[in-house]
């Protein structure tokens, strides 16, 4: 196995534009999309921490035995090899992505590359989404939220808005059914569940992002199938890629994994506060990402994005997506953005999912509208 320390040494030629760089290739996510890649014909190069764990990552995906890794500690490592090597494509499943996203788009930017992942927070996907005039000059396609819950919802919305002005009120709903691996939680996902409580709520009034109580607005959705689960308001990048995608004034965004009982409801505004302090965040996020748990399967045989579109004349559209679990859905999106962005597609410019590649993105990755 070929490997390019983030540390120095190297082996291999000196450019790599061929090449698909997975960051976090050992986690779900990274796994699912390196073996999809690989099995596309693509150059796959696993990158993180452990050369041992990334070894066998790359075999469960399916590649050679002496295929490349790039071994580096963090996103400013990671950063450094991208400009020296020039990959293709960087797909960034390491989590923390506020932090991490702007450091490694960046570098992608540097030789002309391009960028995904899969945030979805409000504070990550607007940062991403503010390099747009950088990724467009440097000839960049940068690609956030490329997973379930932005790219369900959006292709929703812009379905639902074809033809039509601008309405004047969204709402989107995301409803993953996932099922839970054994093992660590892991820092992507344990950062996200923090980040999650510190924003608190958001939504849009009168086209501005304000403050809303996080679980604010609590429903219970039945989808097409019959089933139903119980939602409720959060701060996402589905709200800020519904507002993106419609133009509406006003636009609030609820999940599955959004506090619903009372009791929690009361309880996480005092949590957010305190994991607001820079040195608990860190000790939460590390507790929670080492958290060790039991293999579930998922809760329903379905996950929906949904989306209520209505118009100032009284005109009120409905729409939803189905999908299967939601984490394979979301391994599913990445892959298929990753391999259109490898071969030429996409837009120089920060994206969205959809709004980069069209709604049909969604179909592409085995979803299937229902639409009024």
């Amino acid at each position: 196995m070929t490997e390019t320390s983030g540390t120095g040494g190297t082996t291999g030629v000196n450019r790599t534009d061929d090449e698909v760089w997975i960051v976090g290739a050992t986690g779900r996510v990274g796994r699912g999309v390196a073996g999809r890649l690989a099995a596309r014909g693509l150059a796959v190069v696993p990158v993180g921490r452990s050369r041992e764990r990334m070894a066998a990552a790359g075999a469960e995906a399916g590649l050679p035995a002496d295929a490349k890794v790039v071994v580096a500690d963090s996103a400013e490592r990671i950063a450094q090899e991208v400009v020296r090597r020039h990959p293709r494509v960087v797909v960034n499943t390491m989590g923390d992505y506020a932090t991490t996203a702007p450091v490694i788009a960046r570098a992608c930017m540097s030789g002309g590359g391009h960028y995904v992942d899969q945030a979805n927070d409000v504070v990550a996907v607007r940062g991403l989404l503010a390099l747009h005039e950088e990724a467009t000059r440097a000839g960049s396609t940068l690609v956030t939220g490329a997973g379930f819950g932005v790219l369900a919802t959006e292709a929703v919305v812009l379905k639902l808005c074809e033809g039509r002005p601008a309405p004047h009120r969204v709402r989107v709903d995301s409803v993953a059914s996932v099922a839970v691996e054994a093992g660590a939680l892991g820092a992507a996902l344990a950062s996200g569940i923090v980040d999650a409580l510190t924003a608190g709520g958001r939504r849009y009034a009168d086209g501005e992002l304000v403050r809303s109580r996080l679980g604010a607005d609590p429903r219970r959705l039945t989808f097409p199938d019959g089933t139903s689960a119980r939602t409720a308001g959060v701060a996402s990048g589905e709200l800020v890629a519904a507002r993106a995608a419609a133009g509406a004034p006003f636009v609030t965004a609820t999940s599955s994994l959004a506090p619903t009982a009372p009791l929690l409801r009361a309880v996480v505004p005092l949590l957010g506060r305190l994991l607001s302090v820079p040195a608990l965040r860190r000790l939460a996020v590390d507790r929670l990402g080492r958290l060790t748990v039991k293999a579930a399967p998922r809760p329903r045989e379905h996950s929906w994005g949904h989306a209520v579109v209505e118009w100032a004349d009284g005109t009120r559209r409905e729409g939803w997506l189905r999908a299967g679990e939601g984490m394979d859905f979301t391994t599913d999106v990445t892959a298929t953005v990753t391999a259109l962005l490898a071969r030429g597609a996409g837009r120089p410019g920060a994206w969205t999912p959809a709004a980069a590649l069209g709604a049909d993105l969604a179909t592409s990755a085995g979803g299937t509208f229902v639409l009024d």
